[in-house]
């Protein structure tokens, strides 16, 4: 440690380093000051273009950083009256190194973000700026958007409650305002979108996050989740299930080998009868586009009452429906069957229905950001986190200096023996301050702990003060903006991202809202006036009762959380005070305890009310912290591995559903499904090198009718001399195709006949099948991985490292959600009859979905095959010729480009093989 230190002495610390790389361009910046102060507005703005020209012809982002941020800086002084001071320079170009400026509280970071933002929205592809809450969004986008528009750059601003059309508008901007859940939500939202018209956000090339420790660390620790409506469908499944009796021998086909029950023609006959008398069949058919939900749960039923066997499949326990596991006997409580099944399970055994998951789409914040081709941030306290920015997000830290130099004094740790006697010498402390007229910020951990403390003020005498409610971001600006006046008290339970400055003596801008809005002319410059010297006179009577005094009640957890509290004082060279009380009964002290910080205190021999402060048990407390932050990164990038593995499945089926949705004609990639499914049932029904006596005809005509609804003699196939599995399969490829050609010529006869465009109806009706297919079948999987991450760590009681037996599941899971893909889109397009009249897609009323992200500090909403898996992975557990492959090579490879694997084919044939 010691060599460390006196390394870093000689030759200055990684920041230092960093920061000196960028003094020469701020002399070059500097340079070129009193030639742009000659130019007109309309000439400083048509620099705008000059630069978008450069860029055009080849020039690089860095090439024009002295030029831009020059121009930036010179508009900032016509537009808002404050210039960059060489230290904002610096900080503007680390954001624009793809790193983390860590500036102190009042150093200007939201105008020292204008510059790497105005920079890289001249490429055009545009940027986004990320705020903590909607209040910031709007302030700082309409704050700094005077300073783009005089530059002629557009920018938006993205809040709860907007229209699609109104985002659109925002995210087609230059430079777009939002906040981190709404630009995540955006996101998922986007890749539930049927066409490439209805999305809403354009890329991800550059994003500045505010208070960047704050979203990518803090709120990260909870996903954004989307969940669809939450209707009782126990009634369809009750439904369902009571038709089930009537389902005679001759309804049906089972094939309790494969796991698989399917309606014949009669089955279908009779479940369509009885389910348009009771109102639940839209349409003619059961196989009509609108009945395809119905479909799905009345093939759940079928297979709950003849394929799976109460006690040997599953029990019935505690009023749940139980799975059995095959291979152990054992019970598997917590899993559940998908597609529906179990739900047909609980209402065949007349148990509890327990919904079905209605989680539509989800995506970790961690995971969200690394989108960015671009990314970087700001705060005013990163560096005790900067192993985690590095390891998740590649983002380097860069401490940037101060424009003043720091004055504020900052106490070791006082430690009380009890909370009592912590509080009492605080309410002291405070009672001083406010009488000598110095301004206090008090950090509490909790509302009950911030009311408490008020009591025990008033009961001293002290009675005026605040305490900040953490849920009104409006209220909470004006009340921080005055938390400076002289004798001022304020109690706060987290000062992370307020984003207002405390400065002393009051808030010009805030005063000026407040009490100037409404005036004009002479009347506004008088009001203006008298509030500049009312300030002036408050700021010199608190410096003169030493500044701000910021005390904490107790050290969190992170070191960070304890640094933003003490950052509020001392800001931009002011004298300030910070004092951290803490109790061998405060959380961290009981939960973690220092080592031998008791024995300690009792050999000194403290008597009441006494504390001890001394920097070895400062020290001492900052070490144990340092534990607790590195157990919890731990904790957080374990899950983030987890997340990895799901998160490179949805950039595959993302990636997908987007070239879906730019495609035309799909009809190819219809067919290629098509031919794949051939493949699979003979493949399943024809073992390798056997003879025709030994295929299992039976199980072949029926998943034909099933699959390709078509009939075909495989019986008397298989009599005929030299038969092969090949030649069965050309077969069954001719009649499929054949079924499929004669179907679209009769459907084209009926369409020109009604004269109606059918060929563009059709090719809509494949694109709406097969995302709504890929949809429906994400929606699972995500249910099944969940459950999975949720067992699989049982595997390390069996000497198994759980998170590669996670991936390895979760990958072949992947295949059998592909393969059930091709199954349910040929399925779908074999049984489809068109009529000529118009169909709508159906698509998540999106009105109706609910947007979820737990605060991890309240707990509170942040935002306004049906087989075991085991079962999954014998039977359908995808083409089993496949090399594995790690899913993220998969991501963003051409269907058309030869697949990362290895085998020579092209993707869409291999790997990229829906």
């Amino acid at each position: 440690m010691a060599l460390a230190a006196l390394a870093r002495r000689i030759f200055g610390s990684p920041s230092d380093r960093h920061v000196k790389r960028f003094h020469g361009k701020v002399a070059a910046i500097n340079a070129l000051e009193a030639d742009l102060e000659k130019l007109t507005d309309d000439q400083l703005r048509a620099r705008t273009a000059e630069f978008k020209d450069q860029l055009a012809k080849g020039a690089d982002l860095d090439d024009l950083i002295v030029p831009a941020f020059a121009t930036v800086r010179e508009a900032s002084k016509r537009v808002l009256g404050m210039r960059h001071f060489d230290v904002q320079l610096i900080g503007g170009m680390v954001l624009n190194d793809r790193s983390i400026a860590e500036m102190r509280t009042g150093e200007g970071k939201t105008l020292v973000a204008t510059l790497a933002v105005y920079l890289n929205a001249l490429t055009g592809l545009g940027v986004h700026v990320v705020t903590v809450n909607d209040y910031l969004a709007r302030r700082d986008a309409s704050w700094m958007g005077q300073l783009y528009n005089f530059l002629g750059l557009s920018y938006g601003i993205i809040v709860h409650g907007l229209s699609d059309a109104e985002r659109k508008a925002a995210y087609d901007a230059d430079i777009t305002y939002g906040t981190n859940n709404e630009f995540g939500f955006d996101y998922l939202r986007d890749n539930m979108k049927y066409t490439r018209a209805q999305m809403v956000q354009r890329g991800h090339a550059f994003g500045i996050v505010d208070e960047v420790d704050s979203i990518l660390i803090d709120e990260a620790r909870t996903p954004l989740i989307i969940s669809g409506p939450s209707d009782d469908r126990s009634e369809l499944y009750l439904t369902l299930d009571a038709l089930m009796p009537m389902i005679g021998e001759d309804d049906f086909e089972l094939d309790e080998k494969q796991r698989a029950a399917t309606f014949t023609d009669q089955g279908i006959e009779k479940l369509e009868a009885k389910l348009a008398e009771d109102g639940l069949l839209k349409g003619d058919s059961l196989y009509d586009v609108e009945n395809v939900a119905l479909v799905h749960h009345a093939n759940s039923a079928l297979r709950a009452h003849k394929l799976f066997r109460k006690d040997k499949d599953y029990i019935v326990r505690n009023d749940e429906v139980v799975i059995i596991d095959e291979f152990s006997g054992r019970m598997m409580p917590g899993r559940r069957y998908s597609e529906g099944l179990h739900q047909a399970l609980e209402a065949k055994e007349r148990v509890k229905i327990q919904p079905e998951n209605q989680t539509l789409a989800s995506i970790t914040f961690q995971n969200y950001f690394r989108l960015y081709k671009k990314l970087a941030g700001m705060t005013g306290t990163a560096a005790t986190e900067a192993e985690e920015f590095a390891d998740i997000y590649k983002l380097d830290v860069v401490t940037v200096p101060t424009n003043m130099p720091i004055q504020r004094r900052d106490d070791e740790d006082a430690i009380f023996r009890t909370a009592a006697e912590k509080f009492d010498a605080i309410a002291e402390l405070i009672k001083d301050a406010h009488g000598r007229g110095q301004p206090v910020l008090v950090g509490t951990t909790s509302i009950e702990k911030s009311e408490m403390l008020a009591e025990i003020l008033r009961s001293k005498g002290v009675g005026e003060m605040n305490v900040l409610n953490a849920k009104q971001h409006e209220l909470e600006a004006y009340i921080v903006a005055d938390a400076g006046l002289p004798g001022a008290i304020t109690i706060a339970t987290n000062m992370a991202g307020r984003g207002t400055d405390i400065q002393l003596g009051g808030n010009l801008e805030m005063r000026i809202e407040k009490e100037a809005t409404g005036l004009e002319g002479a009347e506004r410059d008088a009001k203006i006036a008298d509030i500049k010297k009312t300030i002036a006179e408050h700021k010199a009577q608190a410096l003169a009762a030493g500044g701000l005094m910021v005390i904490g009640t107790e050290r969190h957890e992170s070191r960070r959380i304890d640094n933003q509290l003490r950052g509020r004082s001392g800001r931009q060279g002011d004298p300030g005070h910070s004092a951290f009380f803490l109790s061998l009964q405060d959380d961290l002290m009981r939960i973690f305890p220092v080592d031998s910080m008791d024995s300690m205190l009792g050999k000194l021999g403290l008597e009441q009310g006494e504390s001890i402060t001394h920097p070895w048990v400062t020290k001492a407390i900052e070490r144990a912290q340092g534990k607790v932050e590195a157990r919890n990164f731990d904790i957080r990038k374990n899950i983030l591995k987890y997340d990895d593995v799901m998160n490179d499945q949805r950039k595959v089926i993302f990636e997908q559903r987007i070239e879906m949705m730019d495609a035309e004609d799909v009809s190819e990639t219809v067919s290629e499904m098509r031919h794949d499914v051939v493949d699979n049932i003979v493949g399943k029904a024809i073992p390798p090198r056997s003879y025709p006596e030994q295929w299992n005809v039976e199980q072949l005509e029926a998943a034909a009718k099933t699959y390709l609804n078509i009939d075909v003699p495989v019986k008397d196939w298989a009599a005929e001399e030299g038969i092969d599995a090949e030649i069965v399969t050309e077969r069954l490829l001719a009649a499929a195709d054949a079924q499929v050609a004669d179907k679209e010529a009769r459907t084209l006869a009926k369409f020109a006949e009604a004269g109606q465009p059918m060929p563009t109806i059709m090719r809509q009706m494949e694109k709406n099948i097969l995302l709504q297919s890929i949809d429906g079948l994400w929606r699972e999987h995500l249910v099944t991985l969940d459950h999975l991450s949720k067992v699989v760590g049982w595997r390390g009681i069996a000497q198994r490292d759980p998170l590669t037996e996670y991936k390895q599941e979760a990958y072949e899971l992947f295949q059998t959600l592909l393969a059930s893909m091709r199954e349910l889109v040929t399925t779908q397009m074999s049984h489809l009859e068109l009529q000529p009249r118009p169909v709508a897609p159906p698509m998540p009323d999106l009105s109706r979905l609910q947007e979820t992200h737990i605060d991890p500090l309240t707990g509170e909403n942040d935002a306004d095959g049906g087989d075991t898996i085991a079962d999954s992975l014998g039977a359908v557990g995808g083409d089993p010729s496949l090399r594995p492959i790690d899913p993220a090579l998969l991501v963003g490879v051409a269907r058309n480009a030869p697949c990362p694997c290895g085998s020579g084919k092209k993707f869409k044939h291999c790997h990229g093989a829906f």
